[in-house]
């Protein structure tokens, strides 16, 4: 029975340590066309340098979810997420539970062309 009512204050901590922060950063990265989030595996035009890994966000809302991804793949150093997919389970309370996932890449620099 104490778990059951001690689970807030678990769930407040971790808001606390910042494992999302940076959240309105983020969503001003994403909106603008600046961190791009594909379902595909590559992106054309653009040659994956180092995958960082899979990064992983839950929650009750579609956006915490999804920016909460986006906010721990940046906090990875990433400059985009390809994979990306989501699950949503709904209960039958009515209420609805997000996953949302994908894997945090990093791409090469452009080579310059040589001129002559």
């Amino acid at each position: 029975m104490l778990f059951l009512l001690g689970g807030n204050e678990k769930k407040s901590r971790k808001a606390e340590n910042g494992r999302t922060e940076n959240m309105e950063v983020v969503k001003d990265l994403f909106l603008t066309g600046r961190f791009p989030v594909v379902t595909t595996e590559s992106m054309e035009g653009r040659v994956l340098g180092k995958v960082l890994g899979l990064v992983v966000c839950r929650g009750y809302d579609s956006d915490e979810a999804f920016f909460g991804m986006a906010a721990r793949a940046v906090n990875k150093g990433a400059q985009a997420i390809i994979g990306y997919k989501e699950n949503v389970a709904f209960h039958p309370d009515g209420s609805k539970y997000f996953c949302c996932y994908g894997t945090a890449v990093q791409f090469e620099k452009p080579k310059k062309a040589l001129t002559i």
